[in-house]
């Protein structure tokens, strides 16, 4: 038995491994239309994801359902008979705080929240176990404001938008209270600052508004003991510096046709200071690549973002709905064939 968890560690603190641990998840039909592809679903066993989410209550569940939308505990209303769900009303449509109530740790954990994640921990030690916060403190302000509205409150109202992100940071301050809790090894953070060409704040907003929060939070998790780690989409060259500076282990995406996004030369300026999980490409190479591409393309990032260690192999983004079926099982051979197993 491979122990992934040991290589995630050596991995984050930049130490080479054989084989690299590796994450891959898939959405929509992926799934069934391999098993069909393969004869049977042999080929889900084989997979043995390093990096494991702990079964959490989920943080953005609903208060409130339809056939169509639901409320979340936020107060925040979404339209979910759509893919992507995207928001339709927010929680705060003015800027202001008052009379606004964050949900409670008691809503957001019940009794006996723990249990089922303590229990998956206890049966797989030889994985590494994250849990995660849901919305990031960048997306968790324009969940409550509206995207539109967030970004004018930070360019019109700083006053504002300062008090909203430090009331969302003292609330994920609260929520990691709880999950660290668990005998978790890391915190998985989630905030798309990044879109295809940059930052959507701007490189100095963000420094501005969101890095000092972030820099608290992740202290917090490592006075834990545990590794912070984050997803990000988009182009964050920019804030990259700003991101090592304030201590993340790792930087999950990695999405090459972003802005400034190559993972090699990423690797090469700043593969020293952050490990980087993913980084095959979800919009070029598994769309849109042969399977002969796809496994040359795994080798490379196995040589060259594996070399020196701090590197997780992963698509940019779970396999989705519109990956051709060869190029999915190409991507499934390829993670398995670097951990020496043939399928």
């Amino acid at each position: 038995m491979i122990r992934w968890r040991d290589r995630v560690y050596d991995q984050l603190a930049h130490r080479e491994t054989q084989p690299i641990p590796y994450t891959l998840g898939w959405e929509g039909d992926v799934g069934e239309r391999l098993d069909a592809h393969y004869g049977d679903t042999r080929w889900r066993e084989l997979l043995e994801p390093a990096i494991c989410s702990a079964p959490i209550p989920s943080l953005n569940r609903h208060r409130e359902e339809s056939a169509t939308h639901y409320t979340d505990l936020y107060g925040t209303v979404w339209r979910c008979d759509r893919r992507p769900t995207h928001l339709e009303t927010p929680a705060l449509p003015e800027p202001t705080l008052d009379g606004y109530r964050f949900p409670t740790m008691e809503e957001l954990f019940p009794p006996g929240w723990d249990a089922p994640a303590r229990q998956a921990i206890a049966a797989a030690p030889d994985r590494f176990w994250v849990a995660g916060l849901g919305f990031g403190l960048f997306e968790r302000t324009w969940c409550l404001r509206g995207f539109e509205d967030a970004l004018a409150d930070a360019a019109a109202d700083p006053a504002f938008y300062s008090e909203l992100v430090e009331a969302v940071a003292a609330h994920h301050a609260a929520i990691l209270g709880k999950l660290l809790e668990l005998p978790l090894d890391g915190i998985r953070f989630s905030d798309d600052w990044g879109y295809q060409q940059g930052v959507l704040l701007g490189p100095e907003r963000w420094r501005q508004y969101i890095k000092p929060a972030l820099y608290q939070l992740y202290a917090l998790v490592h006075a834990a003991g545990k590794k912070a780690l984050s997803h990000c989409c988009g182009s964050v060259r920019d804030i990259l510096p700003d991101i090592i500076e304030i201590g993340l282990d790792a930087l999950e995406s990695v999405q090459p046709e972003a802005r400034d996004m190559n993972p090699y030369e990423l690797k090469r300026q700043f593969g020293r200071d952050i490990a980087f999980w993913g980084a095959l490409g979800s919009q070029s190479t598994i769309p849109h690549g042969t399977p002969a591409e796809i496994h040359a393309e795994v080798r490379r990032l196995c040589d060259e973002m594996g070399r020196g260690g701090g590197y997780i192999l992963g698509p940019a983004k779970s396999l989705q709905p519109e990956t051709p079926t060869l190029n999915a099982a190409a991507v499934v051979e390829a993670f398995l064939a670097q951990a020496g197993i043939t399928l």
